[in-house]
Order: structure tokens, then C-alpha cells, then sequence
């Protein structure tokens, strides 16, 4: 994700990054802007279309058709932009839940339980890291010591990952419990708190398996095409050549107010815009080693 200071306006004019839908939108801007002069070049020098023509009256259903295609790309940034904020809202809750599990079980489990808390301090980052490249869809490499806590290594890479860290957390939860260490109110609060970190896989889930309906987008991308390519017509009697830059800037505004949305949401991807997954993994071990420890 980048960081970045929203009022240094001067910096955002003059700069170009990566994430630009400038550079993504470049051939299609060119394209645009050939059309456009073939459209001046016949209106112009061979059929010398005046201001009398009928074809500038095109204008008016640009007119109509502006207020429509607005409204569209209103719903469609909004709506994505939502499916953002949801996602981080999600991960800050994956972040608050992993220290309070981790301060409740410093505060039950004794100094003496070593071995439950060491296991306890790799287990919990654990989860959100492996939850990270689950939500990637890239096989997950876990950086653990299995000579220390074998059970580890019946992880199989082919089933579902994140869930399979949680029935490990709670298998230890409940043999604390059998083994008299932990009490019956103790368990109940500790599996609250476990239950809410598969709550939060189910939410991350439905964002990333649920895209925008695919009509709604295919109709949106055919609006704003259509919708550039008849511009020419109209804009060219009344400007003549400086139409060529002003449809090409009327198509980058247009396009990439639709590439954002496509870019955001899906938070949990690997673009520039995306939640910092890996890093919140990293705080959460950093912080769970911190109480744990």
C-alpha cells in the first residue's frame, strides 16, 4: 500500500509511480488520439462538415448521456472502495484479536508453561501469515522450527491452510482444558476469540471470491467506449484539431476512474493500492512475541 502525505499537492501533480493509469492507459490514449484525427481529417478536408451541420447536435445526447455515465462510475468507484475499507477493517481486526488471545493466554498460562507459550507465540502470527497467502492464492512457505513443535508438520500444502492453523490452536485450547490447566470460563473466553479469527477468514473470503457482477462491469467499460468514440463527431466542428487532446484527456479521466475500481476491489492482491498484508502479519508477530515473551 502506498504512503503517502495528501497535502503535498505539487509532488502528486508531478509524479509517476507505478500504480499510474497513465502509463496502463498509453496505447489505448494513442489509439484514441489516431481515431480522433482520422475523424478530424474527414470532417475537416473532405466532406468540410460547417457549423450548420446536424452532427454537432451529437452534443446533446453527450449531454444526456454524461449525467447517466457519472452516476455508473459514482456506484462503481464507491462500491469498490467499500470492498477496500471492508478488508482493512477486517485485517485490523485480525490484528486486535491476535493480541488479546495472546494477552489472555500470558495471563493464564504461567511462566512454567513454556512450551505452551512458545507455541502459542508462532502459532497466532502464524494464522494471519498463512491467512495472507491464502488470500494471494500463493503457496505458503511457513517459517517454523518443527524439531521444536513436531505436530507442525502434518500441515498438508493441499488443504484449506488457514483453517487448518486454527484447528491447531484450538486442539492445543482444549488439551490445556483436559489437562486441567485452563478452566471451563477460561475455555469458553478463549474460544471466542478463536472463533472470531475464522469469522474474519469467511469475510476476507467473500470479498476476494465475489467480484463486481460481471454484466455490470462489461456494460460499463462498452458505455465509457462507445460514448469516447462518438465524441469526435461533435467536438471536432466546434474545436477542429484540438478535439485530438481533448477526447484523448475526456478517455483518461473516464478509463481510469474504472481501472481504480478494478484495482481496489480486490484488496488482497498484490497491487501498489493493496492492504499490506505481509507487513500486518509482521506486526502481529512482532507484537505477540512482545506479550508472549
Amino acid at each position: 500500500m502506498i504512503t503517502y502525505n495528501p497535502k503535498d499537492w505539487f509532488t502528486f501533480i508531478f509524479r509517476f509511480h507505478k500504480a499510474d493509469t497513465l502509463r496502463q492507459l498509453a496505447p489505448l490514449i494513442i489509439g484514441i488520439s489516431v481515431y480522433c484525427w482520422i475523424v478530424a481529417f474527414l470532417e475537416l478536408n473532405v466532406f468540410r462538415l460547417s457549423e450548420n451541420s446536424h452532427v454537432k447536435n451529437i452534443t446533446a445526447m453527450h449531454t444526456l448521456l454524461s449525467f447517466v455515465i457519472s452516476m455508473l462510475l459514482v456506484f462503481r468507484t464507491n462500491t469498490a472502495y467499500d470492498r477496500w475499507w471492508e478488508g482493512r477493517k477486517l485485517w485490523g481486526s485480525l490484528v486486535n484479536n491476535s493480541r488479546n488471545l495472546a494477552i489472555k493466554l500470558n495471563a493464564i498460562l504461567g511462566h512454567e508453561e513454556a512450551a505452551h507459550r512458545s507455541f502459542f507465540k508462532k502459532i497466532i502470527p502464524m494464522y494471519a501469515s498463512v491467512l495472507s497467502h491464502h488470500l494471494h492464492a500463493e503457496t505458503t512457505r511457513l517459517a517454523l522450527d518443527e524439531h521444536e513443535h513436531p505436530e507442525l508438520k502434518n500441515l498438508d500444502t493441499n488443504r484449506h491452510m488457514p483453517n487448518q492453523v486454527a484447528s491447531m490452536m484450538f486442539q492445543r485450547v482444549n488439551r490445556l482444558y483436559e489437562e486441567g490447566k485452563i478452566k471451563g470460563d477460561q475455555l469458553i473466553v478463549l474460544n471466542s476469540e478463536l472463533q472470531s479469527f475464522t469469522d474474519i477468514m469467511g469475510a476476507c473470503e467473500r470479498i476476494k471470491n465475489t467480484p463486481i457482477p460481471f454484466s455490470y462491469s462489461v456494460f460499463l467499460k462498452k458505455f465509457i467506449f462507445f460514448y469516447v468514440m462518438t465524441l469526435p463527431f461533435s467536438f471536432v466542428i466546434s474545436l477542429g484539431y484540438i478535439a485530438i487532446p481533448v477526447v484523448a484527456f475526456i478517455f483518461y479521466v473516464l478509463a481510469s476512474l474504472e481501472l481504480i475500481a478494478e484495482e481496489i476491489e480486490d484488496p488482497f492482491g498484490g497491487d501498489e493500492n493493496d492492504l499490506p498484508m505481509i507487513k500486518m502479519a509482521s506486526n502481529i508477530k512482532k507484537h505477540v512475541a512482545e506479550i508472549l515473551n
